[in-house]
């Protein structure tokens, strides 16, 4: 006779279990993977064998000295670019948030200009800005001039570049920002408010913090934009990963093989950004999550000991 005690487990009921179970194979299932299977090998293989592909100059140029160069180009404009947008971000969504009525209309024409232009209209604008302001001038305001500076001299294209890509990344990380500080309990700034913090310290202190769990994915997924937008930059002559590639196949005539070239090293730097983009989450899921528990375990033992 098979007895029952309390608390004891029925092995079919554990072999039963849907968490335990795994989905069955289907007939359909197993058809598409088949299909998936067999596309993927012939793509891969048309690669291989095609030989307008070209894959011995691809090895060929994959580490040359122009290719490093431009490379070098492009992380520089990237890193460079993200940080001096970021601060502009800041700096546009702190206006938008102020109480000052002009600084916030201030701020809403910048978003609305800046997001309406193109990238590479603004580009080609700031690599021209010379038309407008033959000279930089540094003066008394309707005064003696002090300075000046041929502006073509100052505006090279390397500063055209980061001008264009900083404004225009500028707008975009304000609106990320802003959307991490709405998902900031309101609650929070009331009792700042009624501590007698200031609006500038509610926002670098209490909302901020905070939010950068929230800002932090679609700040990653905007710094890939970037990189990947750099590449804009070589209509304005600056040699960077595009460009250097464009150089060498100018004077080659192997187009295809040096654009794989460009897109070998696009697709490593940007899987690299994406590994670091996940691994930044997980770090702070689990800081998060962790602190949530302490939480609620303080709060269990606060609620046991009243």
């Amino acid at each position: 006779m098979n007895v029952k005690t309390e608390g004891s487990v029925d092995s079919e009921a554990v072999a039963d279990d849907v968490a335990t179970a795994r989905p069955r194979m289907r007939a359909a299932r197993l058809l598409l993977q088949a299909v998936i299977l067999a596309v993927s090998a012939s793509v891969l293989w048309w690669m291989i064998t095609n030989p307008r592909f070209e894959w011995p100059v691809v090895g060929e140029y994959l580490f040359s000295e122009a290719i490093l160069r431009g490379i070098q180009t492009t992380l520089f404009l990237t890193v460079t670019c993200f940080v001096v947008g970021g601060l502009g971000g800041i700096l546009i969504v702190a206006m938008r948030t102020s109480p000052f009525t002009p600084l916030r209309i201030i701020a809403d024409a910048y978003l609305w200009i800046v997001r309406s232009v193109p990238m590479l209209v603004q580009l080609i604008f700031w690599f021209n800005f010379a038309y407008l302001v033959p000279r930089i001038v540094v003066g008394v305001p309707f005064g003696p001039e002090l300075f000046s500076w041929d502006t073509n001299a100052v505006v090279t294209s390397m500063v055209a570049g980061i001008i264009g890509l900083s404004i225009h990344d500028s707008a975009y990380m304000a609106e990320i920002f802003r959307s991490g500080l709405t998902s900031v309990d309101s609650g929070q700034k009331d009792a700042a408010r009624a501590l007698g913090y200031r609006a500038s310290q509610i926002f670098f202190f209490i909302s901020m913090p905070q939010a950068v769990r929230v800002i932090i994915p679609p700040a990653a997924s905007q710094l890939i934009s970037l990189m990947k937008g750099t590449s804009l930059v070589s209509v304005i002559g600056m040699t960077d990963l595009l460009h250097a590639a464009q150089i060498v196949y100018g004077q080659t005539y192997q187009v295809v093989p040096l654009l794989l070239v460009a897109t070998i090293w696009y697709l490593v730097l940007v899987g690299a950004l994406t590994l670091f983009q996940r691994w930044l989450e997980a770090r702070l899921n689990s800081a998060y999550d962790r602190s949530v528990v302490e939480r609620k375990r303080v709060s269990r033992a606060e609620s046991r000991n009243a």
